[in-house]
């Protein structure tokens, strides 16, 4: 089932939206996000392989707009990113920011903080993830958020174990997600920053909705504990169940295992 079709699966808490393949999921969820850049709301965004082919569509969709459209969106654009490694700043072309520059920032030419990112290179990164929170606070909180699915069931980079009510903090990274992000440090999971600033769950829940982006058979199982297994602190994307406004969308290599 493809493109903007009816859903595969419909619950009162949430809709799974299954795709032929991730070309189509990066075109469908790009069009989701341009919706949300219409209703003018704060997006909420995310990083990694699964986001490459998702910007590189909204890109596209967007440059293809008439230009007077296309000038008032990308003027009144806001976002604020999930996360970013401690230790990095925006010039390291492994951070986060530099990742969301080159997707984003240069090809749409955004204006400078429109990007909004956790500062990497703060002195104090609790301080700055308590500065951030309170940012996203002020600007009225996220309208839509992004969300990709770590193997281990993380999402931002909220580690298990870990309740639906953490705030946004500073942690440690788990070996296992610095085995999965390595390939942006020359394969080398010692090299890759052993802690980051996350948007908490507490953040992500508040979202008014939510648009989970999961492809590949590597992630069928732990997309399955995380839809059909009751909400728990060792999977912490399972706690996404309780949104009252939850849309995944997957290509059947990652739906394979969900009943």
């Amino acid at each position: 089932m493809a493109g903007d079709g009816p859903p595969f699966v419909t619950s009162q808490l949430m809709t799974l939206t299954l795709v032929a393949d991730a070309a189509a999921v990066a075109e469908l969820v790009a069009g989701r996000l341009l919706e949300a850049l219409r209703s003018r709301g704060n997006l909420g965004l995310a990083t990694g392989r699964t986001m490459l082919p998702v910007y590189g569509a909204l890109v596209r969709q967007l440059q293809q707009l008439p230009a007077q459209e296309r000038q008032a969106l990308l003027a009144g654009w806001s976002s604020f990113n999930l996360d970013e490694y401690v230790g990095l700043g925006a010039e390291d072309p492994r951070s986060f920011a530099a990742f969301m520059d080159a997707q984003l920032g240069v090809p749409l030419q955004l204006a400078p903080g429109a990007l909004r990112i956790p500062d990497g290179r703060a002195p104090d990164p609790q301080l700055e993830a308590l500065r951030y929170r309170q940012a996203l606070q002020r600007a009225g909180g996220i309208g839509l958020q992004l969300l990709g699915l770590g193997g281990n069931g993380h999402v931002g980079f909220n580690e298990p174990p870990c309740g639906p009510e953490m705030p946004c903090r500073a942690l440690a990274l788990s070996p296992a997600t610095r085995e999965q992000n390595a390939g942006a440090f020359g394969g080398d999971p010692a090299s890759v920053p052993d802690q980051a600033i996350t948007l908490g769950t507490a953040e992500i829940l508040g979202a008014r909705s939510l648009l989970l982006v999961v492809t590949g058979g590597a992630k069928a199982e732990i997309l399955r504990r995380t839809l059909q297994d009751p909400p728990c602190d060792q999977v912490p994307a399972s706690w996404v169940q309780r949104h009252p406004q939850l849309e995944v969308v997957a290509d059947p290599e990652a739906a394979a295992a969900l009943s």
